[in-house]
């Protein structure tokens, strides 16, 4: 039988609470996260136009408490967000004490820059995914859900190592075959044991599979691939899963991409990802997400809202910055050396890219460390929404894309651009 999401964050905090664990943030999910029932996916962000409209944000709304057979409901208004402190107030997600953030707040205060920490503590306060991409994920995943167990949150882990990994872009990589896919799914779950996690799975396969960029023999293995790992994460019992399914400018033949979810697993799946290192803004990324939910039976997905503040930068502005350098400092403000989280210097570990290396020129990719966007809502189980089981922040804010825009590689900390996505007022939400 399928997990829950909501049923399983229920019980999870109330035996949290039963220990006497502090837990202010007990809210739980008006849904029972009904697990898609039908099949997963996965994407992310290349080269799509924004779709029109794409600049308008929710309004935001209150949260109502319901008492209802001995659980919590939350409820907001039909098509309403929330604002910063009610989306903490309902969010029993982990946040990692030692992330990249964390660390850049305590480097900067320990050299004066007071003003700075404080505006990065909205992205180092909140909860974010944890990407499994180690060799052996066991060791990490183990780490993780034991300590948010410890502290009575659930954290969220990015399975991200499908062979032929990004179709050889910027997050290039992956297990190099079939069976070593298979054994390195099987000892992330190991590493879950019977604990609480969300596993958000394989960021872009699925949308790249069906945008055919998937060369052979991946390509005909990918699904079958996707099906297994959705089984081997599924047969923990804390585990809730959702395959990642693209953003709403990657694949418009959602037909097409629903039929390749049926065959990835998606029906044994708590449901799927939506806007995963994206800025596509909540309401046209749920009105993508409810016409593709309605192709799979009513198939419950998350959102990734992590910097869809101010939606996405359009493709003219994209090309007329493409060329840009790195963020420029604010008016009247000296620019401190570029340094990473844990203080060294570019010659070591360069924040505008890579020591030794000239970066990659930027094109006009506009999903590629685009200028001026913001933070997104943060994460909560409050949607508004019966279909969306949670906003997340999957992507974690501040860290690259890849080497464009004089970025660092992707996944690599950039403290200047994470500064200014913590800065931004959003426009929309």
């Amino acid at each position: 039988m399928r997990n829950r999401p909501g049923r399983h964050t229920a019980r999870f905090l109330a035996a949290q609470h039963g220990r006497g664990v502090s837990n202010p943030r007990r809210g739980v999910s008006n849904r029972q996260g009904a697990g898609a029932r039908r099949s997963g996916a996965a994407a992310h962000r290349h080269r799509r136009t924004t779709p029109p409209g794409d600049h308008r944000g929710l309004a935001r709304g209150g949260v109502t408490l319901l008492v209802c057979t001995g659980l919590v409901w939350l409820h907001t208004p039909a098509g309403a967000t929330l604002g910063e402190s009610e989306g903490e107030a309902t969010s029993p997600f982990w946040v990692e004490p030692g992330g990249p953030a964390a660390r850049q707040v305590r480097l900067w205060r320990e050299r004066g820059r007071e003003a700075d920490a404080a505006v990065l503590e909205r992205i180092a306060g909140r909860p974010a995914a944890v990407w499994l991409t180690d060799q052996d994920p066991k060791e990490q995943a183990e780490q993780i859900t034991r300590q948010a167990e410890r502290e009575g949150r659930i954290p969220v882990l990015v399975a991200y190592n499908i062979p032929h990994r990004d179709c050889g872009q910027y997050s290039a990589g992956g297990a190099d075959d079939a069976a070593r896919y298979r054994a390195w799914t099987a000892r992330a779950a190991e590493g879950i044991g019977s604990r609480q996690a969300w596993v958000v799975l394989e960021p872009d396969a699925l949308a790249q599979w069906a945008s055919g960029c998937v060369p052979e023999p991946a390509a005909s293995q990918r699904l079958a691939l996707l099906a297994d790992a959705v089984r081997t994460f599924k047969a923990r019992p804390g585990a809730s899963v959702y395959l990642d399914a693209g953003n709403p400018g990657w694949i418009s033949d959602q037909q097409r991409l629903a039929g390749a979810m049926l065959r990835a697993g998606v029906g044994r799946a708590d449901g799927f990802a939506l806007n995963v290192s994206n800025f596509h803004t909540t309401p046209v990324t749920r009105s993508y997400g409810d016409r593709l939910s309605a192709l799979l039976g009513g198939a419950h997905y998350i959102v990734d809202t992590s910097r869809n503040g101010n939606g996405p930068l359009l493709p003219e502005a994209a090309h007329a910055g493409a060329h840009a350098a790195a963020p420029v400092p604010r008016a009247g403000i000296a620019a401190p050396p570029p340094r990473n989280a844990d203080g060294r210097a570019p010659t070591e570990d360069r924040i505008h890219g890579v020591a030794g290396q000239a970066p990659e020129a930027g094109g006009d990719e506009p999903w590629c460390n685009p200028p001026g966007r913001a933070l997104g809502t943060p994460p909560t189980l409050a949607t508004g929404s019966p279909l969306i089981d949670a906003f997340l922040w999957i992507k974690r804010p501040g860290e690259s894309d890849g080497t464009c825009r004089g970025a660092p590689p992707a996944g690599h900390w950039w403290a200047d651009y994470a500064l200014r996505l913590a800065e931004a007022t959003p426009a929309s939400r």
